[in-house]
């Protein structure tokens, strides 16, 4: 055994290579097994455990290179994502966007879009202010540095006639600068690069001749010719893909005209201009520019075949959709372009708005990416199911869900095209429409993987996709999993419509749990749902439909009583109206908790809203009349019932002078209302 004094040295050498570190473990090896607590010093050289067995084998020779990593260099950001890791969500938290002001917390759908806009103008107007005065921002005190929230140089510093001053212009987005500052160029006889000129018709093409719309500047109407899930993306409230463009293509713009003055045009010119086409709608033009291009003896790039692709649809009959886009894609083996995922994606969105062929064609397509290398994104199962659901022909079962569901289990996505963000709202969408609840659990799961909640789009898919989950969970899972789901969910994932509360209590009453309903309808009153009369009376009509223990009585007059202060409007501003129905079961409630007091004031409010009474409610208040041996109110209780001139009304006289010991005067009453209803009828 070698002694610690007997240890040799490698530090008086300076000069000692890496392999004389791995000499001295070798040699060294039982001494160093004793003090492995002394070797975090020597950590820094990044020692592995194959290294510490090796020490453990003194007698065993290696003749193995030894390799020292270099030094673990770690992000910036390690720290926070290394405490983000240790924290996992409060479900009873509200949306972290809206956790700087608690005063401000949205409590409705409402109140959430109109505070998400209300962030969002603050954002652009301190970003407009930000740009339009850098100079008051120049220093940075952010750790790490945030480049997209520094401010952004707008000002133009190069004013001569020079293709620098050319380049300022494209890089600040000047489009009418640029333009003139070519034309001046061109008029000095200056040659501009072809660089700089592709760069130019990129800029034009892309805002359409027209300088883009800054931060709080109004936008002008879009009125181009648009796909038909352009249009649907609209209305469904999500952003098309090209949202700055802003005018009608025409060929009288500057891209056209600076393009028939190139001397040469090569195939980035031809992308430039078939790509703007296409984004502003220009279809047919775009083809047209693309067999100039063929007629030229150039080929095309892979961006000019992915937008003719996406352009089909526009230009062609449903049937012969799928015809031109097998051209298209033999051309490219002709021309030797390598698709890639935009490829197909295209193809497969363009083969949504084909027919029936669709359903052929897209399995072709997508095993052609994979044949390729291509792995799908969620984009390309997304128009997958969108032409294998559509409402026309839609599927029979959800066996292509789930075997698209068990191919991307456990994996984690990241955006690579913009319709990423539909797949998991489409997808919730068939589960809901075959009440496929298990395959739905699997797509929460999926989301829920990783980062690919990322994908969910913006506030309005994800109330959508919650939505949708939440009520398949009411429709078809049991009360207590249903309940799991609605303290998770809500309201730290979504804010509920009434229908999705009206499942809720439909579950509720399915399993036979009213005893549940007063904690719902704090959850109602929560999240701003107290002023719709319909929920409102389907929560009172549940607690009044049996009768249960006291204790839970005693819960449902609590809850009653709280229902009629939102009818009253003593805690918030309400337009409900009491109804008969309404104001009876609240009654009925008081009632059978024994808050007699509270249930004959509220009687009253029969007669001063002129609201007619339920026959069973009088016959429930003259019960307690009997018990408490209380005559007259037993009288009042029969001229109420006259006074709305009810068909019962004989009877309820009848049952009080059989009932009750009554004074002459009384007797002479209720015989009177007898006998005028009788009469009457």
């Amino acid at each position: 055994m070698v002694s610690p004094s007997q240890k040799p040295s490698v530090c008086n050498n300076m000069a000692t290579p890496g392999w004389h570190v791995g000499l001295y473990i070798q040699r060294n090896s039982r001494f160093l097994l004793k003090n492995l607590d002394q070797l975090s010093a020597h950590r820094r050289f990044g020692w592995t455990p194959a290294l510490r067995q090796q020490a453990a084998e003194p007698n065993k020779e290696s003749t193995e290179t030894i390799v020292i990593p270099r030094k673990k260099t770690w992000s910036k950001e390690a720290v926070l994502e290394a405490l983000a890791s240790t924290v996992s969500r409060d479900p009873t938290a509200y949306p972290y966007q809206f956790q700087d002001d608690p005063y401000l917390y949205p409590r409705t759908s409402s109140e959430f879009r109109i505070n998400s806009l209300a962030q969002e103008s603050g954002r652009s107007a301190a970003k407009y202010f930000i740009n339009t005065h850098p100079k008051f921002f120049t220093k940075d005190f952010a750790e790490p540095h945030i480049p997209c929230l520094m401010p952004e140089n707008l000002s133009l510093r190069l004013e001569e006639v020079s293709e620098e001053a050319l380049k300022e212009r494209i890089s600040l987005r000047r489009v009418r600068a640029a333009v003139d500052m070519y034309d001046h160029l061109l008029q000095a006889g200056t040659a501009v690069s072809m660089e700089t000129t592709h760069d130019l018709l990129d800029l034009i093409c892309i805002y359409c001749d027209s300088d883009p719309v800054q931060e709080g500047e109004t936008q002008p109407t879009i009125d181009t010719e648009e796909s038909g899930e352009e249009m649907k993306s609209k209305r469904k409230g999500r952003f098309p893909q090209w949202s700055n463009r802003s005018n009608n293509w025409s060929k009288d713009n500057n891209a056209h005209r600076i393009f028939n003055l190139l001397p040469e045009r090569d195939t980035r010119c031809y992308s430039a201009l078939i790509r703007g086409m296409v984004m502003h709608g220009a279809h047919e033009t775009a083809f047209s520019m693309y067999t100039d291009l063929l007629n030229n003896r150039l080929n095309a790039d892979i961006h000019i075949f992915n937008a003719l692709i996406l352009a089909t649809p526009s230009v062609v009959k449903k049937e012969e959709t799928w015809d031109r886009i097998n051209k298209l894609l033999e051309q490219m083996n002709q021309q030797k372009v390598q698709p890639n995922l935009m490829t197909f994606n295209s193809a497969l969105k363009a083969l949504k708005q084909s027919g029936p062929t669709a359903r052929t064609q897209a399995p072709y397509l997508l095993n052609e990416m994979k044949a390729l290398g291509i792995a799908p994104s969620l984009s390309s199962y997304g128009h997958i199911l969108g032409i294998f659901y559509k409402a026309a022909y839609s599927g029979s079962n959800t066996d292509l869900l789930q075997e698209i569901v068990s191919e991307l289990k456990d994996t984690s996505f990241t955006c690579q095209d913009p319709d990423d963000v539909i797949f998991f709202t489409n997808a919730m969408k068939i589960c809901v429409q075959f009440k496929d609840l298990t395959l739905a659990y699997e797509i929460y799961s999926l989301l829920e993987f990783g980062d690919n909640w990322k994908l969910l789009g913006d506030a309005h898919q994800q109330s959508v996709f919650y939505g949708r989950f939440f009520n398949l969970v009411c429709q078809m899972a049991d009360i207590d999993t249903v309940m799991k789901w609605y303290r998770k969910l809500i309201p730290s994932r979504f804010y509920p419509n009434s229908i999705g509360l009206r499942n809720l209590l439909q579950a509720v009453q399915i399993d036979s749990r009213l005893d549940l309903v007063p904690s719902i309808w704090k959850g109602i009153r929560s999240v701003g749902h107290s002023n719709k009369i319909n929920l409102v009376e389907e929560v009172v009509s549940l607690m009044a439909k049996e009768k249960h223990s006291p204790e839970v009585q005693e819960s449902f007059a609590e809850c009653a009583l709280d229902i009629k202060k939102v009818f009253s409007g003593d805690t918030v501003k309400s337009n409900l109206e009491w109804t008969s129905v309404s104001l009876s079961n609240i009654i009925i409630l008081l009632l059978r908790a024994n808050k007699t007091q509270q249930a004959w004031d509220m009687l009253n409010l029969f007669k001063s809203r002129n609201i007619v009474p339920l026959v069973g409610l009088l016959d429930n208040f003259l019960t307690l009349c009997h018990s408490e041996d209380s005559p007259q109110k037993a009288v009042e209780l029969v001229q109420l019932s006259a006074a709305f001139y009810l068909p019962a009304t004989p009877r309820l006289a009848e049952r009080a002078l059989t009932l009750f010991e009554l004074t002459e005067e009384q007797r002479a009453i209720l015989s009177e209302l007898k006998s005028a209803e009788e009469s009457s009828d």
